[in-house]
């Protein structure tokens, strides 16, 4: 029998799935952004909010119709392209990028200003990456303690202390935002949507639902109809408080201009701009808002590869998983953050457009004859433009020939080239679906 949820769980689970998706680049890209933008935040911030939190409501939602997590998006790929999808995508999320960055961004935005310019800053990320996720290992071992842990304890203090910086900066405003802005090559919405790819939150909804989903069974609810209504209730309060973390940061980097003028980074205008704010107490604000979200997104990630890849390959446990994982996310988060992020671009310009197509396609899922078909002549175009597209966003020169092709396709030099194709090859998938079934009609 499924168990029904107290209403203090119903929030906890929201406040969880919120701390999940709330990592590194969810507290560094929005202020970057609002200083770039300047006078055109609103357009900007509409372009970050449609794909860093309007895709993720979106899978998050689609994951719920389906009942369950990236297996359920892939069911209509040919096995051996599901199965690399969920490896590529869940390493991508995992230890290879996402993981290490949020201990690079705990690091060098809670740890750093506090230390002497003389110390060996190495030797201290090493040290301070190991604690993190050793921390960050030990809670991913519970993973049906989540609510409790990330929901109930650390989602609520993180909220105050978000809730206490966005009051100070609306009360108390580092300058005016007419005069902040820089030259934009390209429309404010546009850059605006490229940088909600890398929140990373698109791909996160393709593997957090089935964290959602261990989580509620471990509190007793097997109904799959309360299963995904409470995940859709988790998607809401998740998606509102994004969307109010984003605008707040946004508008913080958009009143930046006069204290962080130059700055390299989200990182480096947050580390000038909450003292400036707060005082002394400022660091230590920031310090501890950045460390509670990107520890919850790392046990969030951590869980939901360890549940991965113990299912595809249960030669090793679960728990066995999360400790290799953990060991791998160590290792690379001794590289600093531009470097980090440097890599991560390419990856994310691959992953990003296969996973927006994905997320549609499952949404109309039950209303596609032919869901193999459709689904083959969709991605496929996704796939010859996105690889290309991460290649050329890597510096390989090799693909001259091909970028120059492709740069005449519409939306190319935004990096959506991938559209129109996807379109073309959704309309030959359907015509296609409608052929075989008149077809067996026949016979």
């Amino acid at each position: 029998m499924s168990t029904r949820l107290k209403s203090i769980d119903v929030v906890a689970i929201g406040l969880m799935t919120f701390a999940l998706f709330l990592g590194a680049g969810n507290l560094i890209l929005p202020p970057s952004l609002g200083q770039l933008a300047g006078e055109e935040l609103v357009p900007a911030t509409a372009g970050f909010l449609l794909t860093g939190v309007g895709l993720p409501l979106f899978g998050l939602i689609v994951a719920a119709k389906m009942g369950g997590g990236l297996e359920c998006f892939t069911q209509d790929l040919p096995k051996w392209a599901a199965l690399l999808t969920g490896i590529i995508l869940y390493l991508a999320i995992g230890p290879l990028f996402a993981a290490p960055r949020t201990a690079v961004v705990s690091y060098e935005m809670g740890v750093l200003p506090f230390m002497d310019e003389n110390s060996d800053g190495s030797e201290l990320q090493a040290l301070y990456s190991a604690g993190f996720f050793l921390l960050s290992m030990v809670l991913s071992l519970f993973p049906g303690q989540l609510i409790d842990t990330i929901g109930k304890f650390i989602t609520p203090l993180l909220v105050l202390v978000l809730l206490t910086i966005a009051i100070g900066v609306l009360v108390d405003p580092q300058g005016d935002i007419a005069s902040a802005g820089m030259h934009l090559d390209e429309s404010a919405f546009v850059v605006g949507v490229k940088e909600g790819y890398q929140t990373m939150d698109a791909l996160a909804s393709l593997v957090f639902g089935i964290v959602i989903v261990t989580a509620l069974r471990q509190r007793g609810v097997e109904d799959r109809a309360d299963l995904a209504r409470y995940t859709v209730v988790a998607a809401i309060v998740a998606a509102i408080g994004l969307a109010t973390v984003y605008i707040a940061f946004s508008y913080l980097g958009a009143t930046s201009y006069n204290i962080a003028n130059g700055a390299e980074n989200g990182a480096e205008i947050l580390s000038l701009y909450i003292p400036a704010v707060f005082g002394d107490w400022g660091m230590i604000i920031l310090a501890l808002t950045i460390g509670l979200a990107c520890i919850s997104t790392s046990v969030g990630l951590m869980t939901a590869c360890g549940e991965y890849f113990s299912e595809i390959m249960p030669a090793l446990s679960y728990r066995s998983y999360v400790v290799i994982f953990t060991v791998i996310s160590t290792v690379i988060a001794n590289m600093e953050l531009a470097e980090l992020m440097a890599i991560t671009r390419p990856a994310l310009v691959v992953l990003y457009p296969m996973a927006i197509v994905l997320i549609v396609l499952c949404m109309f899922r039950d209303r596609l004859s032919r869901p193999r078909v459709v689904f083959a002549f969709t991605l496929v175009p996704v796939l010859m433009v996105s690889i290309v597209d991460g290649l050329s966003a890597a510096g390989i020169s090799v693909i001259k020939p091909i970028v120059e092709i492709y740069a005449y396709l519409p939306l190319q030099s935004s990096e959506m080239g991938w559209m129109l194709p996807s379109l073309i090859g959704f309309v030959v998938g359907i015509l296609r679906s409608d052929l075989l079934v008149r077809r067996e009609g026949m016979v």
